[in-house]
Parts: C-alpha cells; structure tokens; sequence
C-alpha cells in the first residue's frame, strides 16, 4: 500500500506542474489577445478604405491591369497560407491547412496548376513532412506581425502576378488564414486576393448606401494602379497576419484553460484514490496492531496457566 500511496503523490506532484505552466500560458495569450485584437482594429480602416480606392480607380477606367483584370483562361494560382510558429493551440493550424487543402483541390479541379506559399513553421513541417512543393515560406513572427513581414511576405507574391504564367508567373493570387471573429470564435477561411472583384466591391458599396467617387488620374489610370497593387497586397496581407495572430492567441487560451481544467479534474481524482489507499494502509496498520495484541494476550493467558 505505502508503494501504491507514494505513486499517486508522485502524479499529482507532476500534473500540479503541468497545472501552473498551462494555466501561466493560459493568462500570457489571454494578455496578447487585447493587443492583437487593437492591431486587427486599427488596421481594418486602411485596409478598407485601400480597396475602396482601388475598386473606384479601376471602375473609372479601361485599363487592363493584373489587379483589376481576370484571365481569359486562368493557368496558375498561387495559395498564401497562413499558419503558426508554435503549438498548444488546438487545432488552429489545422483547420487552416485543412482550407488549403480543400482550396487546393478546388483549383487544381479548375485545371490551374497552384504555387504554395507559407507562412509559419507549422505549415511548412506539414508540407515538409509530405514532401510537397513549396515556393516559399517565412517563419519567426505569426504571434506577433509587423507591416515589414507584411512586406516580405507580399514581394515575391507580387513578382509572381506580374510575371506571365509561361514565365512562371500565376494568374491568381488567394490567401488561407483564421479569421478573428471573437474570443470564442475564430473561422479558417479562404479569399481570392488578385485579381480584384469589383463586382463584389460596388455591391458591397450599394448595399452601404455608398456612391463611387470619381477620379481623374494624373499620369494615368495604369500608373495610379501600379502605384497601389503593392500597397493593396501589403494592407490585405498584414491584414490578415493580424487577424491570424488574434486567432493564434484565442486558440491557445482556450486550449490552456481546457488542460488547465482537465489537470484539475486529474489531480481530484488522483487525491481521492490517494486518500483510499492511505485509509486502506491506515486500515491494515490498525489491523495488524490488534492482531498482534490479541496474540500477545492470548500468548500470556497461555502462560499463566
């Protein structure tokens, strides 16, 4: 019994550990939720606005250009996916490549060949593992972004639309990433980045109650456009990096505060079966105690006569 009694000790001793460290990551995320969240808001605004312009320039002109004019028989696509650095966060990254993948399919059905670009260290292992082409990818920053990863990020993605697909270059650009919505929801989802729906954009725009401004460029509607695209692509991304990050955060709370319960749960049940087993060696103790004090008596009874 006493070796049975010192294996519970040590199992609580160990998940009372692993308590504190869940429950300190659990209140470290929660702090970085706030802060992200004030990013993913403060961003919202240009982002918007950034398309607006762009939907408004493009609507006011001909110009054929690769931010505003789809291929006639689109060929390649380039995926953004957005997952993260680390772990203990659900299933976040998951769900994400899961989208990819079911985004993936969805293209190649189309018959466009797709270029993958990554952007966390749990995505590329995937793909890794796998063996899968990979164009490029980017580690070290998904819990916290800034504009110039945004930047990095949106070079070679650039480069890539304005390059003809015979030279390599893609017709279409999408982006995967998790969606912040709120502290409990968080949606993977998938979006057609380039070339730019301006469908989608004025109906948007009437539903709103909004009226297109109309522009007169200087040069030109094709340098206006040129000047934006990188711009466009940057906002859209870092966008994005900071809903993910938001999203990143969320996931990994939660998922604390559940092994922060489920350790709580473990160490109760753990202390009842300890509190038996001593009661048990307490129980047998006692027992041999008055066994042996009868033997004792009986022996001297016996001697007597």
């Amino acid at each position: 019994m006493g070796a049975q009694l010192r294996v519970y000790k040590r199992r609580i001793q160990a998940v009372t550990a692993t308590k504190k460290i869940t429950k300190a990551m659990e209140m470290i995320a929660a702090s970085r939720i706030v802060k992200a969240q004030r990013k993913v808001a403060a961003s919202m605004p240009y982002a918007t606005e950034l398309t607006r312009a762009v939907t408004a320039v493009a609507t006011g002109s001909n110009t054929k250009h690769p931010l505003t004019t789809e291929a006639e028989a689109p060929a390649r696509a380039a995926v953004l996916l957005l997952t993260s650095d680390r772990g203990l966060a659900g299933g976040y990254s998951s769900n994400a490549i899961k989208t990819a993948e079911r985004l993936r399919e969805r293209l190649a059905a189309e018959g466009k060949e797709v270029d993958t670009y990554i952007v966390g260290r749990k995505g590329v292992a995937y793909y890794g593992f796998r063996e899968r082409k990979v164009s490029e990818s980017w580690t070290g920053f998904t819990d916290s972004p800034e504009y110039s990863d945004a930047k990095k990020i949106a070079e070679p993605l650039i480069a890539s639309i304005q390059k003809d697909t015979a030279e390599g270059g893609v017709d279409e650009l999408h982006i995967v990433f998790t969606e912040f919505v709120s502290m409990m929801t968080q949606n993977a989802v998938d979006g057609r980045m380039l070339p730019l729906s301006l469908d989608k954009g004025e109906e948007e725009s009437t539903e709103k109650g909004e009226i297109l401004p109309l522009f007169e460029f200087e040069p030109s509607a094709e340098d206006v456009l040129d000047a934006l695209l990188p711009r466009y692509v940057e906002s859209r991304i870092y966008n994005a990096l900071l809903q993910a990050a938001a999203s990143e955060h969320a996931a990994r709370r939660r998922a604390m505060k559940s092994a922060t319960d489920n350790a709580g749960d473990l160490i109760k049940s753990l202390s009842r079966l300890a509190n038996a087993a001593r009661q048990a060696e307490i129980t047998q103790e006692i027992s041999e105690i008055v066994g042996g004090a009868g033997a004792l008596a009986d022996a001297s009874a016996g001697s007597d006569k």
